[in-house]
């Protein structure tokens, strides 16, 4: 596991972890409770996953555990115990913290980057009493090694901006997810901390669909301690 990310918050500490290889494979094969033993080293925890579907929807969780197996792709609270998390490989995961103590989770694939989840997960913290924000990106696949269909990019171009277009190291059309999270989040006024991201074709340590056919996932995942 990476190093956990531990923030001040008035609702207590808040600590943010992206898993890897050595933390085991979060995937949950359509039974997330096959992964419970795995959270629970993370921390001793009630967590709450949920059915992601590469949109824009997200959940407030309002209770250590609530919601699991809704449909959502963000997830956000302000309830001390209640674990939230994300899975994915190669797909960006994005953990965000404020020290008004609102936490979140998004899981942002291009089409959930295309359908705004990270502004609305931006848009959900605010309401829940969100003044300033810290985004973090974890792992995620990088332009030089993700060749995407010109149609595709095209289309996450006119959403994004010219910045999420780019090139393999083979000179094919690629996308750029690392600025795309950039940007969406830079849309809403959120900055983006890159120190934890790392590219999951180059890292072996990583699970990646596309560059080895990796069918495990790591987590991201975000609570506030009790205080």
């Amino acid at each position: 596991m990476m190093p956990a990310r531990v923030y001040s918050t008035v609702r207590g500490v808040a600590r943010l972890v992206f898993t890897d290889r050595a933390d085991g494979d979060f995937a949950g094969d359509g039974d997330p409770s096959r992964c419970a033993a795995q959270v629970s080293a993370l921390a001793d925890l009630s967590w709450t996953w949920v059915n992601q579907v590469h949109g824009g929807d997200v959940l407030v969780v309002e209770e250590p555990g609530g919601g699991c197996g809704s449909r959502a792709d963000g997830l956000v609270t302000s309830v001390p115990a209640a674990m939230l998390t994300v899975r994915g490989a190669d797909c960006p995961l994005v953990g965000l913290v404020s020290p008004q103590g609102v936490v979140a989770v998004a899981h942002a694939g291009w089409r959930g980057l295309v359908a705004g989840v990270l502004p609305r997960t931006v848009e959900v913290m605010r309401a829940q009493g969100a003044l300033e924000i810290t985004a973090v990106l974890g792992p995620c696949i990088t332009a030089s090694v993700y060749e995407f269909g010109s149609v595709d990019l095209d289309e996450a171009v006119a959403a994004l901006g010219p910045s999420v277009r780019a090139q393999t190291a083979q000179r094919r059309p690629a996308l750029n997810l690392v600025a795309g999270v950039v940007a969406s989040l830079g849309s809403c006024g959120v900055a983006v901390d890159l120190e934890s991201h790392r590219c999951t074709a180059g890292d072996d340590s990583l699970y990646s669909h596309r560059a080895r056919g990796d069918r495990g996932r790591h987590l991201a995942a975000v609570w506030l301690e009790e205080p």
